[in-house]
């Protein structure tokens, strides 16, 4: 007999959310866990850190974009990112609090240290003192995570050459700061930064930055980080980093170019945390980067190891990640509750402004044969966006000609995250221009946009019928 119906090799959103899980629906449930605080990089060194570090840098630059005479605030830059953010400790604490205690309530037990999976049953953890502990179950799921891309040229045993993870760390806010790579992380890191007077070059060796966006809203972003002061540098290769005699750094490029700043951030991709647990050694099939390779319901090549969230890849998401997590978990045993991801997913970005998305895009949407009414809404039409210090923000709709339901939405501006559930709601229940239309919205507000977008797409639509005539 086993130990457990299920152990989960980490404790970040997908580990303790499939554990919580089946141990609901009464299955033994066990998590392996090498850190001394759950939540993996969603809660310790990722999305809730960063997000915290956005939400400081916006309240530092309110007076800048809602002035109020007689008012001023700087940035002292000689205190360090924890006492710049320490309100990011506090929230932290308090979602461990709410792990842990959700742990408890689950009757999940946990073990710490090394895992290491020895067959498809058995987990070999090893604790920090050498002691090892064998246990096993019925299914196993790989839960690691992620981690950043550490090339071995780069020199990150220098003080001021640091990763994704390391960043929030440094002893001091840098006045210059050289970020490496235009995917979500360098792009948020760089708009949070220039938020709070760093000056910020970006650098990517591709000829875009964002490249599953809407084009037209990523031009969007790509204009507002241009405003921010951020030197943006496309088709631009690192070929080495030197720390310099006065303490900086110094960043070769492929063209001959050189740069320097307080500190470098690497950020170009991330890699599965796949290796050294053992999964070769059972025949699990793993792809680029140390992927593990999932079907559907998230089950590996042996049949009874799962794998979810960044572990596995794309979109490595916090929430998909969850959700991965509980349909991996209703499938193992036969739990008629969950039995796949939402269909529709929105992707949210915390650039500063923001941009979110869900659905198609204009291209898929006509790539797929759609007639489509594309719908804008400004925001500097809005009186709830220009109260905020918004007049630069975009509401962009898809909707279906014939139908007239929404296909997709793209919002680049404050609160783009938040607004785009409205759109996520209207998809799944084909809803759309009727809809948005007939809706009474609370005034001022920014859900006030989509009316506006659907008055937009209606508008497109009987223009386009006039010029078919």
């Amino acid at each position: 007999m086993s130990d457990y119906d299920l152990i989960c090799l980490g404790c970040g959103p997908a580990g303790e959310k499939a554990a919580t899980q089946a141990s609901y629906y009464g299955h033994r449930a066990a998590i392996v866990e090498r850190q001394a605080r759950p939540g993996g990089a969603m809660v310790n060194t990722g999305t809730v850190p960063s997000k915290a570090l956005r939400e400081t840098a916006l309240l530092c630059s309110a007076f800048q974009r809602r002035p109020l005479p007689g008012t001023e605030f700087k940035v002292d830059h000689n205190v360090s990112i924890q006492r710049f953010m320490a309100h990011r400790h506090l929230i932290e604490q308090q979602e461990h609090d709410r792990i842990e205690s959700s742990i408890d309530r689950h009757n999940i037990d946990v073990h710490r240290g090394h895992g290491h999976v020895v067959d498809p049953h058995t987990i070999v953890v090893r604790s920090g003192d050498g002691t090892e502990t064998r246990i096993t179950a019925k299914h196993i799921l790989i839960a690691t995570g992620s981690r950043p891309v550490r090339p071995d040229h780069i020199p990150f045993d220098h003080p001021c050459v640091v990763d994704a993870d390391e960043v929030l760390a440094l002893d001091r806010l840098p006045a210059s700061m050289v970020i490496v790579g235009g995917g979500v992380i360098g792009c948020e890191y760089a708009s949070i930064f220039a938020e709070i007077d760093v000056d910020v070059t970006l650098i990517d060796p591709r000829g875009e930055i964002l490249s599953f966006l809407d084009g037209e809203c990523r031009d969007h972003l790509i204009r507002a980080l241009g405003d921010h002061g951020i030197d943006l540098r496309l088709n631009t290769a690192v070929t080495g980093v030197q720390p310099r005699p006065d303490g900086r750094v110094r960043v070769d490029c492929e063209d001959g170019t050189a740069l320097s700043g307080d500190v470098l951030l690497w950020a170009a991709g991330r890699a599965s945390n796949s290796d050294g647990i053992g999964l070769e050694d059972v025949g699990v099939e793993l792809g680029r980067r140390g992927l593990v390779l999932v079907d559907d319901h998230y089950r590996t090549n042996i049949p009874s190891i799962y794998a979810a969230g960044d572990v596995i890849g794309f979109p490595a998401l916090a929430a998909t990640s969850m959700e991965q997590g509980r349909v991996a978990a209703c499938h193992m045993f036969d739990i008629d509750f969950k039995q796949k991801v939402a269909d529709t997913i929105p992707i949210g970005i915390y650039t500063i402004p923001g941009i979110s998305m869900v659905g198609l895009k204009e291209d898929e949407a006509t790539g797929a044969g759609r007639r489509i009414a594309v719908g804008r809404a400004a925001y500097r039409d809005n009186a709830r966006a220009r109260m905020l210090g918004d007049t630069e923000g975009l509401l962009k709709c898809v909707f279906d000609a014939d139908t007239r339901c929404l296909l997709g939405a793209t919002i680049v501006g404050e609160q783009a995250t938040e607004l785009i559930h409205l759109a996520q709601f209207a998809i799944a229940q084909g809803a759309g221009i009727d809809y948005f239309i007939n809706a009474c919205f609370n005034y001022p507000t920014l859900n006030e946009l989509y009316k506006y977008a659907a008055y937009s797409a209606l508008h497109a639509m009987k223009t386009n019928d006039r010029a078919a005539a």
